[in-house]
């Protein structure tokens, strides 16, 4: 194994920008694996393991020391003496890898958290694709540097280099079906992909490109055969621990099982992210479908799924718990999951400051909720009253305009006097026929059919 070094230029420009450049002056500083520098630096974090460095040194010094004063052991003894430990090679590689295993670290930092990380990516893809389509054609040919073409395209560097790699000409037989396949894949010609990378096996490719290339088969089955998608991702997972590559795995394989409905592995996975992966640059938009898929997993008709969501939701820090609650709630209006809503609201309101605009988003969705529950029907009411539109986005407020309007339906059913006496005020604001509206009213049609099969007047 190798370990890349950029001093100088912009590739080392960019890794300074995105908090990188001391990784580099470390490991130039420590060496190559398996050297004194390496020693030193372990040594030094712990008197522990300065002490048992000290003593292998000690011990397979011992035969050599005693063979040079004349000790060397007799030849019926317990054998010859040691011989020296020779440093483990290390083999330089070509451009191509060398860069892709650059943006590689960048992209494993994104993972971790790095906005820097992140705001440096674009510019990096920009400078590696100007470097690898500039080189010399006879580079393609060799293998090593067609898979980290590949690997680079994959991981965001798009179809640019693959094209510039196939035209040289150079690229072997062998390694054609690998670059022919990710470019179909970055042109959106799925059926040529599949064909071409279907018979690649990603256990048989480099460290670097067998996650990313188990997780582009995944993508490319998940349609046609969401259990063998899944089992790439599972893959993908295992080729690449702790990179961006798992972190976007676990992201997906936590979507497919919930449009299976497996709530058990649903929330396994998320456990795993939440606890591993929280502080992604992408865990947001994570969040927004997370609060999504629970939804769709019925928590109104499967009690025991409440203590589910709550397990998986103790994971994170308080703040972020409390919006997960809020994006639930919402997302449970918006579904017709009123229970959830209830639930998810009511969790939020006591994670939220009294005043704070996350309380007020709670009172509103957990209003929105009581409105149509049985019995309920005022406290949702006084509830939503009680809150002023100017306190919320626009999207929330547009939700609050729609509750109200219902809730006053329900309460008193209009009709077409009362629409012509309504105020002019009302006139200039109308309330917009959002997704929220339409889904009210059809709430307020369930609860018109209930209150008719009661006798309700």
């Amino acid at each position: 194994m190798s370990f890349w070094i950029v001093s100088a230029g912009p590739t080392a420009r960019l890794l300074r920008k995105a908090g990188i450049a001391r990784t580099s002056q470390a490991l130039r500083q420590c060496g190559p694996p398996g050297g004194s520098g390496w020693t030193r630096q372990a040594a030094s974090r712990t008197g522990t393991r300065r002490a048992a460095v000290l003593l292998a040194l000690v011990l397979v010094a011992a035969p050599a020391d005693a063979a040079e004063h004349g000790d060397a052991p007799a030849a019926d003894s317990h054998g010859a003496p040691a011989k020296p430990i020779e440093p483990l090679p290390v083999t330089a590689h070509d451009l191509p890898v060398e860069l892709t295993r650059t943006l590689q670290l960048l992209q494993d930092r994104i993972a971790r958290g790095s906005t820097q990380a992140h705001l440096a990516q674009r510019q990096l893809l920009g400078h590696i694709e100007q470097r690898l389509t500039a080189l010399a054609p006879e580079t393609w040919a060799e293998a090593e540097n067609v898979r980290a073409a590949v690997t680079f395209a994959l991981a965001g560097g798009g179809p640019a280099v693959l094209r510039a790699l196939l035209t040289s000409g150079k690229a072997s037989e062998a390694e054609q079906p690998l670059a022919l396949g990710a470019l179909a894949y970055l042109e959106g010609r799925e059926r040529d992909a599949r064909a071409k990378l279907a018979g690649i096996d990603p256990r048989t490719m480099p460290a670097g490109l067998a996650g990313q290339l188990a997780l582009t088969q995944s993508a490319l089955m998940v349609r046609e055969a969401p259990a063998k998608s899944l089992e790439l991702l599972d893959l993908a997972r295992l080729l690449a621990p702790g990179t961006l590559v798992e972190e976007g795995a676990l992201r997906r394989q936590i979507f497919v099982v919930a449009q299976g409905g497996d709530a058990r592995r649903f929330e396994a996975l998320s456990i795993q992210y939440l606890r591993r992966f929280r502080r992604s640059v992408y865990a947001g938009n994570f969040r927004q479908r997370f609060a999504g898929a629970l939804t769709r997993l019925d928590f109104d008709s499967d009690r025991t799924r409440i203590a589910s969501l709550e397990r998986m939701l103790d994971e994170i820090e308080p703040e972020s718990r409390r919006d997960l609650y809020l994006l639930v709630g919402r997302a449970g209006l918006e579904q017709g999951r009123r229970e959830t809503a209830l639930f998810a609201a009511e969790r939020a309101m006591g994670l939220a400051a009294p005043e704070s605009r996350p309380a007020a988003q709670a009172r509103l969705y957990r209003g929105a909720a009581l409105i149509v529950a049985d019995g309920r029907f005022e406290e949702g009411y006084e509830a939503l009253r009680g809150l002023d539109r100017i306190d919320f986005a626009p999207a929330d407020a547009e939700l609050l305009d729609a509750a109200l309007s219902t809730a006053r339906q329900i309460r008193t059913p209009t009709t077409a006097a009362d629409a012509a006496a309504a105020p002019a005020a009302s006139v200039s604001r109308p309330i917009p026929e959002s997704g929220s509206l339409m889904r009210a009213q059809e709430a307020l049609a369930r609860a018109e059919r209930a209150m008719g099969a009661a006798g309700t007047p």
